[in-house]
């Protein structure tokens, strides 16, 4: 009598059910990764340009500050997607602000006037703007969220405070990303200045 060797039903279930558990731990690390690296990255480009506004004020005797940036509250503007409805606060033009200060970009085309004065040494990934055929930027709009590329959404640069104390959170500057979140309960997740 000859025994012949083989896999039953039930363990060919049983390994089939192991490997998709093994892939679905493999997948749930690998999104836990990638977010963990969306963050060190905001965290990064944050502590960078902090830095860069803090050379900033040492040679101009004042942080960046227009109309734009005092108009753009911390404590009440939870939207920085350009494309929102109604539209989203003063991210934009905050940003861009922000962007012109510190790359000595002033006519925001990837191209400073000679002997402009830069703080800042933008990556093009790090900008929103128009693109020609080839896909390269050819002007900025803003200042890009890393969380959000579908619509991108803005960083929040603010001087409200120094318009009103009851505004903004920092006396000086306040430069955040909201990481995805677009409500105040959402709020926690900002990865910011202060």
């Amino acid at each position: 009598m000859r025994s012949c060797r083989a896999f039953t039903l039930i363990e060919l279930v049983i390994v089939i059910a192991i490997i998709l558990f093994l892939a679905g731990l493999l997948l749930a690390v690998s999104g836990f990764v990638q977010e963990k690296g969306k963050r060190s990255r905001a965290e990064a480009e944050i502590a960078a340009m902090s830095a860069a506004l803090e050379s900033y004020k040492a040679d101009n005797g004042i942080y960046p500050r227009s109309s734009e940036t005092d108009a753009l509250d911390a404590k009440n503007a939870f939207n920085p997607n350009p494309s929102a409805t109604p539209p989203s606060s003063n991210y934009v033009p905050a940003s861009l602000y922000l962007y012109k200060q510190l790359s000595g970009d002033t006519n925001a085309n990837l191209q400073p006037p000679a002997g402009a004065r830069s703080y800042f040494l933008f990556d093009p990934r790090m900008l929103t703007g128009a693109r020609d055929t080839t896909g390269s930027l050819t002007s900025v709009s803003y200042i890009r969220d890393p969380f959000i590329f579908t619509p991108p959404h803005s960083y929040g640069y603010s001087t409200a405070n120094q318009a009103s104390s009851s505004a903004g959170f920092n006396p000086t500057f306040d430069l955040w990303i909201t990481a995805g979140g677009t409500t105040a309960s959402d709020s926690s997740k900002w990865i910011k200045n202060w």
